[in-house]
């Protein structure tokens, strides 16, 4: 693994890795956990790898990889409403390359990795540990999909990490997310300058150091609005009403 890349061969795969591979022309990658023995265990909506309900799911499921025609026999098939699968290296990969997300990296290769969804500054749990919280929420469930608040990467990194974003009004735990979220928000915040300088370079610099102070700023491994929950007290307070879904958000369930 380097600076530029987190791209791995197979060989070096360890069960309670968190992997992951790019989709559509590199638009956004695909998480998951390695268990061992060619599978991995991972996050979907109802199967599909997408769930934004906009037209980016158009063009998502237009552009991305063919599905096999005959399904394949070593997949565990995707239940109605269960988002969490079991499938084979192959096709999580989907032809795609393997890469594999690093944690507990430095402030300085974290920024440096401008690309979000690659890397944390958290720290992993020991694999045994992540294992068992990805074979747990296989048979339990990890909530309803969505893009942007409860996605594959966020099901991967609290494998890894055990943490949840518990406040209804932020971002989940996903780097990529964020990267996509705060692109738009740099170039925004950096447009007042036009009232003071035209120099283009100016704005531009300053668009990116606002990037990456929001993409520093909401890592897993930086934010005080997370917990650690075990997945056998996480499925407990769903099922009991101590958690609730709103928006497909997991958040406390306020006291009377």
């Amino acid at each position: 693994m380097g600076l530029l890349s987190n791209r791995i061969d197979k060989g070096s795969l360890k069960p309670g890795d968190h992997i992951y591979s790019w989709r559509t022309a590199y638009i956004y990658a695909h998480h998951g956990i390695y268990i061992g023995d060619e599978k991995v265990i991972h996050f979907t909506r109802r199967g599909q790898e997408v769930g934004t309900g906009t037209v980016l799911d158009l063009i998502l499921v237009s552009s991305g990889p063919a599905r096999p025609l005959t399904p394949c026999t070593n997949c565990t098939p995707a239940e109605e409403g269960q988002g969490v699968v079991l499938s084979c290296l192959n096709c999580f990969l989907a032809g795609g390359i393997l890469y594999r997300f690093e944690y507990s990296v430095s402030p300085a290769l974290f920024i440096a990795k401008a690309r979000g969804g690659t890397c944390t500054l958290a720290v992993s749990d020991p694999n045994d540990v992540v294992v068992h919280r990805a074979k747990y929420l296989l048979e339990n469930g990890f909530g309803c999909y969505n893009v942007f608040k409860n996605n594959c990467e966020d099901f991967a990194i609290y494998c890894k990490t055990g943490l949840l974003v518990l406040d209804q009004g932020t971002m989940g735990q996903s780097g990529q997310a964020v990267s996509i979220i705060g692109g738009p928000l740099a170039a925004v915040l950096s447009t007042p300058l036009r009232l003071v300088t035209t120099n283009v370079y100016g704005m531009a610099a300053t668009a990116v150091t606002v990037y990456c102070a929001s993409r520093y700023a909401a890592d897993i491994g930086m934010r005080k609005d997370v917990v650690k929950v075990s997945a056998e007290d996480l499925t407990r307070r769903l099922a009991t009403g101590q958690l609730r879904v709103v928006e497909t958000q997991i958040i406390p369930t306020p006291a009377h």
